[in-house]
């Protein structure tokens, strides 16, 4: 990620922040309040907040950061070489081959230290 992002402090981040904090506040007491109402509406209220909520962090330095964070992340995703169904099913059947194989010894060395010790024990 070279792209360095510069964003000044607003001297009102601060309120911001408490504004969000204070709307998931709000969002879970309305939850627990509104417990005995139908549950389509107490999710949509929810979402709305949520919108609001992320909508005031977004304004935010922090916010600012985290939203470029998010748009490079979405920029590598896309530059990343993803296998073919070929390639993964090969190395699936080599990783399933050799956790077998692996299996198998870990198995014989098991039952072999377990005669041993039978064998001493009596």
């Amino acid at each position: 990620m070279s792209s360095k992002v510069e964003v000044a402090e607003s001297r009102f981040d601060s309120l911001k922040w408490v504004v969000v904090v204070a709307l998931v506040v709000v969002g879970v007491a309305g939850n627990h309040y509104f417990a005995d109402h139908s549950l389509l509406y107490r999710v949509l209220a929810l979402l709305l907040l949520a919108g609001v909520a992320g909508f005031f962090a977004l304004q935010t330095a922090k916010g600012q950061k985290f939203a470029v964070l998010l748009k490079d992340a979405k920029s590598e995703i896309r530059k990343v070489v993803w296998p073919t169904r070929q390639e993964l099913t090969q190395t699936t059947l080599i990783v399933i081959v050799f956790v077998l194989v692996v299996a198998l010894i870990l198995w014989g060395l098991d039952s072999l230290v377990s005669w041993l010790v039978s064998g001493l024990i009596g």
